[in-house]
């Protein structure tokens, strides 16, 4: 296998004063397709925002109008032809989006046209997302006689249930917004060409909430996901009395007081 070189200009990252971040992958020419240095990059773009408690929110995109992300590029990828070229590079996209998913703050996908297989896994592993109304979503991986491999069978399944994961994997179906926003794979649909314009209007009014209060209830969210129920109910109930007597819940309080007192 080549040395994985991260190649930023195929990553574009705008590090915002408001505490956003926009992630942008930057091969329109491609259709957004991820290289092994896109990947690397992308990667290593999510390994610095775990470590930078600045940061509100994130929003992950793709350049252009066409394409949120094609999934890997199959011209490049049909060089790797053995199980062990497969493994590293699951390896890889599989831990940058578990990374993804595990950032403390809320991960925004901003879908503009099409997320095929591995840009439908991608868009997957975000918190939220909002897409144009041309979007247009599959699990394709079947087609190329494999399954997914970065982790999308898990996230599909806790999304949609048993059943509708199996039909989506064993038939491949493209998606088009409505049946994907009915189906809980979308957060919002918008007017075409507006979904990063969306997503981040919705991030700043995220950005704007106290930081801790974010942080907690994405935890204690992913607590349920990740732990079985009564641990998850011991996660939320430890999140819950340091915000009590912090200071923006004191706050709080004292403005309704105040409301009260004035009436």
């Amino acid at each position: 296998m080549d040395t994985l070189t991260p190649m930023t200009d195929k990553l574009l990252i705008d590090t915002r004063p408001d505490g956003l971040t926009v992630l942008c992958i930057n091969r329109p020419e491609a259709h957004n397709a991820l290289d092994l240095a896109t990947m690397a990059a992308l990667a290593d773009a999510i390994d610095e925002l775990s470590g930078d408690p600045s940061r509100r929110a994130v929003i992950l995109t793709g350049a252009g109008t066409e394409a949120f992300c094609s999934g890997a590029d199959l011209l490049e990828f049909s060089r790797y032809t053995s199980a062990e070229d497969a493994r590293m590079m699951i390896g890889l996209m599989g831990e940058a989006l578990l990374a993804l998913e595990r950032l403390p703050i809320p991960v925004i996908g901003a879908i503009n046209g099409y997320a095929l297989g591995g840009g439908s896994e991608i868009a997957l592993a975000c918190d939220l997302r909002f897409a144009d109304e041309n979007v247009r979503m599959g699990f394709v991986q079947a087609r190329l006689g494999v399954t997914p491999g970065w982790g999308a069978g898990q996230r599909l399944l806790r999304v949609v249930g048993y059943g509708r994961a199996l039909d989506l994997l064993l038939t491949s179906r493209v998606l088009h917004a409505p049946e994907l926003l009915g189906l809980g794979l979308l957060n919002r649909v918008v007017e075409a060409g507006t979904a990063l314009d969306q997503a981040i209007q919705y991030a700043r009014h995220i950005a704007a909430m106290p930081p801790e209060v974010v942080r907690s209830m994405k935890a204690l969210l992913q607590a349920g996901l990740n732990h079985p129920y009564e641990e998850g109910l011991r996660i939320e109930s430890e999140l819950f009395p340091p915000l009590w007597a912090g200071e923006a819940h004191q706050r709080a309080v004292e403005a309704f007081l105040n409301r009260e007192r004035n009436k």
